[in-house]
């Protein structure tokens, strides 16, 4: 009996010690009165390593438009150019510029292991 009450008082101790919020300063989401607007881009042009890559984008509320661009391992340049109005989802248009190029097939030679004489 006195092993059933200790419980009892135990659970209640650690009902009454919880907090009743969170502890890290949980603050609800802010209501945003204006729609978003923003104009950002970005490029990266690397000779050494052969990196060519970049991105624009401009948004006014529910209606974005940018495009992207990157060099590809073939020495084309693909670039996507895309608009969002609204609801009507996510819409891109896809070019590339130069022709494949391909290096010619060479083998790596085989490894050899050199002989080890004990």
């Amino acid at each position: 009996m006195i092993a059933k009450t200790a419980i009892a008082v135990a659970l209640v101790a650690v009902a009454v010690a919880a907090p009743s919020q969170p502890a890290y300063g949980y603050t609800p989401e802010p209501a945003y009165e204006e729609p978003a607007k923003y104009d950002y881009s970005y490029a990266v042009k690397d000779d050494y390593s052969g990196n060519d890559f970049g991105h624009q984008e401009a948004r006014d509320g529910y209606d974005t438009q940018g495009s992207y661009y990157v060099l590809l391992p073939d020495g084309r340049l693909q670039k996507v150019t895309y608009t969002v109005n609204g609801d009507s989802g996510y819409v891109a248009e896809v070019s590339y510029e130069g022709e494949a190029q391909y290096l010619e097939y060479k083998p790596a030679p085989a490894y050899k292991p050199t002989p080890a004489y004990a």
